[in-house]
């Protein structure tokens, strides 16, 4: 743990070096700064992380009233002890209401100071556990949503993370199907801003005609329909996030407006002659190549780089195919709750299958498959013969094994996949009858496999195979 760190603000030079010299002293392992410049301080404070700010309340350069109210506006406002002189305490008190934790009145005994300061330096330091506490429920639960424990998801994970609690614009990239809306809004959710509710917008959701208005706001007669005064999302999220998604196809008429929005910090609704400030984060989201779109004039470079500060990639299926029982059993107990009905085991042949193929629509393509396997078997377990029925409803790309709608049946797919399906396959059949042997016992099943019993936990992981739902099976060859 860093060490507490205290600011002391004077304009008196004497004061300031013998309170440093004796509370170094008095106050073992806590950082003593000094500053005679007032106005520096929210600047000083931002840059530097203060535990407790102990202020004097009458300079000349600048009233500590005054900075007292200044640093309401900082992200993170440390504990304040105000000094003063003895004819100031209804200052000194009027100081409390506007947040000081409390004063001491000049001239003072050090110890009196040292025991106010410790009881503020106590205050800090148990803010700032309740903020980690915070922190933590707030990541479990921005997480939620999340599935998946491959290297590509525990990268994305470390990255919400990290980007989380900064005030950058954050360009979500992914193929449709990835969960870019779920990121962005984990880093809402994580971010200081995550007790105000998240603003979406779906940009081409919206008409071009309709798109500004929604954004911007507009004043009674503006337009046409304009029967009224109506607030922009810009607005209804100052202090807060504002989600764009699908940013690629707002028009560039649209994109100048928005520019001018994140330069300045102004909203002007249509039909106002003046604007105000917002502060408001931006999150954006986009399946397209903006680096083309900008290469062919559709998309403003200048807002690109607005947006761009930081870039995050949600993976592809096909980057975290080890995901994919996960999935298939988070999606398929959900669609028995959904159904009202018990959830279903998934057979390992079914799993290997579903793990093997392409799902070009990702997560949402595997999760709506997943809900046709439900339906369709109709036993305790998603079996071959509702995989089979699931296919043959489920479209031509889903079509049964050497038939005109196979994929497989015309084409050659490459080799790595069909290896792939190969072994997963065989890896599928082969555990489920070595745990129907050893009845889900995992050291003896390892040991007749010749694996190591942390290596046949990794292929259980793999393949979704329960050992529990072998315990108590009769041991069949």
């Amino acid at each position: 743990m860093n060490p507490q760190k205290i600011l002391i603000v004077d304009d008196e030079h004497d004061m300031l070096e013998g309170l440093q010299r004796v509370l170094a002293y008095e106050l073992e392992g806590v950082e003593i700064v000094v500053s005679a410049a007032p106005l520096e301080v929210p600047d000083l404070i931002r840059r530097q992380r203060f535990d407790l700010v102990l202020l004097d309340l009458r300079m000349p350069e600048m009233d500590g009233l005054d900075l007292l109210v200044a640093m309401d506006a900082l992200d993170e406002r440390p504990t304040v002890i105000m000094m003063t002189a003895y004819g100031d305490i209804e200052t000194a008190v009027a100081a409390i209401k506007k947040g000081a934790y409390d004063f001491i009145t000049k001239p003072f005994e050090i110890p009196d100071l040292v025991r106010i300061l410790k009881k503020g330096l106590e205050r800090s330091r148990l803010i700032d556990e309740n903020l980690a506490l915070r922190r933590q429920v707030s990541e479990k639960t921005a997480f939620e949503a999340f599935i998946g424990q491959s290297p590509p998801m525990q990268r994305l994970y470390e990255t919400i993370a990290s980007v989380a609690n900064t005030d950058y614009a954050v360009l979500i990239r992914g193929e449709s199907g990835t969960g870019k809306e779920l990121a962005a809004r984990a880093i809402h959710g994580m971010s200081k801003r995550g007790t105000r509710s998240l603003v979406a917008v779906n940009c081409p959701a919206i008409p071009e005609h309709l798109l500004e208005s929604e954004l911007f706001g507009h004043q009674k007669g503006a337009f046409t329909g304009a029967v009224a005064n109506r607030k922009g999302l810009f607005e209804e999220a100052h202090g807060s996030s504002l989600l764009l998604d699908e940013i690629a196809d707002i028009p560039v008429t649209i994109q100048t407006k928005l520019l001018r929005v994140l330069q300045e910090q102004e909203v002007r609704p249509l039909g106002s002659a003046r604007g105000f400030q917002v502060d408001v984060r931006i999150l954006s989201t986009t399946n397209q190549n903006l680096e083309a779109k900008i290469r062919d004039r559709t998309f403003r470079d200048d807002l690109y780089y607005r947006l761009n500060v930081v870039s995050i990639s949600t993976p592809s299926l096909r980057e975290m195919r080890e995901d994919i029982p996960l999935l298939v059993r988070h999606f398929s107990s959900k669609a028995c709750r959904e159904l009202g009905i018990p959830v279903k085991g998934v057979a390992p042949g079914v799993m290997a299958w579903l793990a093997g193929r392409e799902w070009p629509g990702n997560a949402r393509e595997l999760q709506n498959f997943v809900r046709r396997l439900v339906v369709f078997s109709t036993g305790e377990e998603i079996d071959e013969k509702g995989l089979q029925a699931a296919r043959s409803t489920a479209g031509p790309d889903m079509g049964l094994p050497g038939t005109a709608t196979d994929p497989g049946a015309d084409q050659i797919s490459s080799y790595l996949l069909e290896k792939d399906k190969v072994v997963n396959a065989f890896t599928a059949e082969y555990v489920d009858k070595l745990l129907r042997k050893t009845r889900g016992n995992i050291t003896r099943a390892a040991q007749a496999a010749g694996l190591s019993r942390q290596a046949l936990q990794k292929i259980l992981q793999r393949t979704g195979i329960d050992s529990d739902a072998y315990r108590g099976d009769d041991a069949t060859g």
